[in-house]
């Protein structure tokens, strides 16, 4: 009897693996024969492309591209995108990160491609790609990637941008992921100032070698630019562009009074414009070293506008916080000398330096990595909640934005998808229940409520409430069948709210790693990837209930019994969430005023 279950197991997962094949090259046929349709194929409606050659006067002593000048074209070709959408002047607001993965050659081809990911009430998100070609070789490679904020002006109306209709699966995952950046630039601010108020960091400034450190003081720069119609668009507001070109250029040479040779910019943080310049203001850059670490040194530049000589008031236009290394002749950077900083306000910026750092460092790490290349519980702590919860929330929505889930069956009308991809297996369920969307996010937002319609929820523990959106849980689920002792999780718990009508209800779920919750003997620890409920509003008291997984190896199995209709818990199980749902709708009436 076992051998023909197993037999039966086989025929039915292989069965849903070659239908769901077929129905994939059947999608990828459509969409050949759409692209043959359309002649040259698709290409986003906001898409502008810049090619430039990199001549001798665009490069620094070193014969490669400025990174000034790159950041010019790079805000020009962003601006210009941003303009086709928004059919009226647009104005940088701010840039993310950018981390330069390649320096320029003097003949070397720069190709710049920008579009509109999304566009929200009078702001747009930009993502921009540059790369560098080699005409002789025809070679080509990734300088970086940028994404750009900018807002729509116009005179005499308030501006109402159209929004974006994403078409291809990348575009949908870039738009539905820039809902999530932008609730983390509207906290930016914030998050770092209190962060650093909270991030206890270690220096050794005490035992150093006074005598092989250099003065902070020494590395300080101030320089005075006149804005002039050439530096400014055709509102009369300088670019954006040139303001980072200029502001590049004096974080150059206060690096270059650290070090005593030539620097190269690796990264830009961040950064926000605070208010606007025109032609005729003068532009008082200023830029220190703040701290020097082994390889790289952070520099602090800020950017003060005035209008007249006699005027005392100066307006801030813009800060900033660029990082520089210095490369040997084997492109391996070099060591640096130790900073000294001013009592005060330089000890101050040194020791904030090396909490930015921390910050950085973690940022890059969890906000760049793939999904499959990040492991499964990442180290959970203050300084890096804004970032997993981002990345928690991002990963779930583009597993939603993928393109080629596959119906594997229909039952009372609960629909099971699947999707495979290179290393996963995923599935996602759906249904339409008749309760308020809002309350529906609310109550399954709850998971200490969880074990009372999942049976895989043995007990549910509140290890910390993070903040209003997002909560740790210790989750222990019952012995499964092959196991010899129940599983627990140490799960993040992230909830988001839509930014418009078009967007879902979010909680998304994944796993994390607390020294307050090691592994036990008692239980086997496990893990999820990616997986949480989306909401979408069909109408009055109806709402579309969805549940997304990314099944772990050790889950596998338990999946495909599912998919393969061979086990009906998945449908069981999610049948007992719309009861749950039903029988509670009007639980959470009086708090819905508050959401």
């Amino acid at each position: 009897m076992i051998q023909n279950v197993g037999n039966q197991l086989r025929r039915g997962i292989a069965s849903v693996f070659s239908n769901r094949t077929s129905r994939k090259s059947a999608s990828r046929a459509q969409t050949a024969r759409g692209a043959m349709a359309d002649g040259e194929g698709y290409r986003h409606p906001t898409e502008v492309q810049m090619s430039q050659l990199v001549l001798p006067c665009h490069t620094n002593q070193r014969g490669e591209l400025s990174v000034g000048q790159l950041l010019k074209w790079i805000d020009t070709t962003a601006c210009l995108s941003a303009e086709r959408h928004a059919g009226c002047p647009c104005v940088t607001a701010s840039m993310d990160d950018i981390y330069f993965e390649h320096t320029i050659s003097v003949g070397q081809v720069v190709n710049i491609k920008a579009k509109v990911n999304r566009a929200f009430n009078s702001s747009m998100e930009v993502g921009i790609q540059v790369a560098s070609e080699d005409l002789c070789s025809e070679k080509q490679w990734t300088v970086c990637k940028a994404l750009a904020t900018f807002v729509a002006h116009r005179e005499l109306s308030k501006v109402k941008l159209k929004q974006i209709t994403p078409r291809t699966e990348e575009e949908k995952m870039e738009h539905s992921v820039a809902a999530e950046r932008r609730r983390m630039r509207l906290l930016y601010a914030d998050t770092i100032k209190d962060l650093l108020a909270n991030c206890a960091i270690q220096d050794d400034l005490e035992s150093r070698d006074c005598s092989c450190m250099v003065p902070a003081e020494k590395t300080r720069v101030e320089s005075v630019e006149l804005v002039l119609p050439p530096h400014a668009n055709h509102q009369g507001n300088t670019f954006g562009g040139q303001i980072m070109a200029w502001m590049e250029n004096v974080a150059t040479i206060a690096a270059s009074r650290l070090c005593r040779a030539h620097p190269t910019l690796k990264a830009i943080e961040m950064f926000h414009f605070r208010g606007p310049s025109q032609v005729g203001d003068r532009l008082v850059l200023k830029a220190i070293v703040n701290n020097a670490f082994k390889h790289s040194m952070e520099v602090g530049v800020c950017v003060e506008a005035y209008r007249q000589e006699a005027e005392t008031h100066r307006r801030h236009i813009n800060s900033a916080f660029m990082t520089f290394v210095v490369l040997d002749a084997d492109d391996q950077p070099r060591t640096l000398p130790w900073i000294q900083p001013q009592p005060g306000d330089g000890e101050r910026r040194y020791r904030e330096a090396s909490a930015r750092k921390k910050i950085r460092l973690d940022r890059k790490y969890i906000v760049s990595c793939k999904q499959a290349e990040m492991p499964l519980s990442v180290p959970w702590d203050p300084s890096n909640q804004v970032y997993l919860s981002y990345n928690n929330v991002s990963s779930l929505k583009m597993l939603v934005a993928k393109d080629n889930w596959a119906l594997s069956s229909e039952v009372n009308q609960v629909r099971l998808y699947t999707l495979e991809e290179d290393k996963f297996l995923s599935f996602h369920m759906e249904m339409s229940v008749h309760v308020d969307t809002t309350q529906a996010f609310l109550l399954l937002s709850d998971l200490l409520r969880r074990p009372e319609w999942d049976k895989h929820y043995r007990s549910v523990e509140l290890v910390l409430q993070v903040d209003e959106d997002d909560a740790i849980y210790h989750v222990i689920s019952p012995v499964l069948s092959g196991d010899t002792k129940p599983q627990d999780f140490v799960i993040l718990a992230s909830r988001r709210k839509p930014c418009d009508n078009r967007d879902p209800y979010v909680i998304a779920m994944r796993s994390v790693t607390l020294p307050t919750h090691p592994e036990t003997p008692a239980y086997r620890r496990g893990e999820t990837i990616c997986s949480g409920f989306c909401f979408w509003r069909e109408g009055d008291q109806l709402t579309k209930v969805s549940y997304y997984n990314q099944a772990t190896p050790g889950f596998l199995n338990y999946v495909t019994t599912n998919v393969a209709g061979l086990s009906s818990e998945f449908y069981t199980t999610f049948k007992a969430c719309e009861q749950f749902l039903l029988d509670n709708r009007s639980d959470l009436a009086p708090s819905l005023q508050t959401l």
